[in-house]
């Protein structure tokens, strides 16, 4: 899934958040916190982040003919 540029349910844009967020997480971050710094205090807008599985790569390697 790729991350949506709006939330689902209140329509914040939220995309441009995403490369941020993934770096705090990646640097040790607890991911709440991460959504704190970012201004992300909406339910709807934080289960997006936390509830995203990264899987581009993986279905990037299947070709459609």
């Amino acid at each position: 899934m790729i991350i949506p540029v709006r939330c689902f349910s209140c329509g914040k844009p939220i995309g441009q958040l995403w490369e941020k967020f993934k770096a705090g997480v990646e640097e040790g971050k607890d991911p709440g916190k991460v959504l704190d710094e970012l201004g992300v205090d909406r339910y709807c807008c934080r289960q997006i982040f936390i509830g995203h599985v990264d899987l581009i790569d993986t279905i990037s390697r299947f070709k459609k003919f």
